[in-house]
């Protein structure tokens, strides 16, 4: 018996044929997954918020937009979206060029309940990771050259007196810059700020 799967993340179904999607909603339903299910992948573009964390399974072949062309806007706009492909014209060619640009899995009609989804766990957990990088990037950018100096002294661990040498600053100035620094990268403490060391 399928397990209920906790879902924080949105699901996205894009196919052109409505009788797939209806299949692939019923089996995942029995997985415990909601989703919201897409006809045309130009209307999956226009109403879905690419920005936030979630998983969407393409088919290859689609009017208007191909699953590889989407998977390419998506890559061009950043988006975390953790992508599977499923498609019943699948090759290894194709396959192996959508893994190069980054998909999670890629299978081809029909696939399994219990495969399918062990997938979307996966792709869940990788766009969350994404989504998380992404957000620090952001935050990283907002910072001054001076505040990235400030970042980089702390990460390795240096006291604010040794900020102060190194940068040749008053205490003062160097508490600013730390102030300024915690607050744009949105971290409360020093192990906090150690995720930054990573990027």
């Amino acid at each position: 018996m399928p397990q209920a799967t906790p879902q924080p993340m949105p699901l996205y179904l894009v196919d052109d044929d409505e009788a797939v999607l209806d299949s692939l909603s019923f089996m995942l339903r029995q997985f415990g997954y909601e989703m919201t299910t897409f006809v045309s992948g130009l209307r999956f573009l226009e109403e879905v918020d690419l920005s936030q964390p979630g998983c969407v399974i393409l088919d290859s072949r689609m009017p208007a937009i191909s699953g590889q062309a989407l998977q390419q806007e998506l890559l061009t706009k950043q988006s975390p979206l953790g992508i599977i492909f499923l498609t019943g014209h699948g090759d290894l060619p194709m396959a192996v060029n959508a893994f190069r640009q980054g998909a999670c899995d890629f299978f081809q009609k029909p696939v399994s309940g219990q495969a399918l989804a062990a997938a979307i766990d996966k792709s869940m957990l990788h766009s969350q990771k994404a989504f998380e990088a992404l957000q620090l990037s952001h935050n990283l950018a907002t910072l001054s050259d001076r505040e990235h100096q400030v970042l980089e002294l702390l990460i390795q661990g240096k006291t604010n007196k040794q900020l102060s040498e190194a940068l040749f600053l008053s205490l003062r100035t160097i508490e600013v810059h730390r102030s300024n620094v915690m607050k744009k990268l949105k971290v409360h403490n020093l192990a906090e700020l150690a995720k930054y060391s990573q990027i």
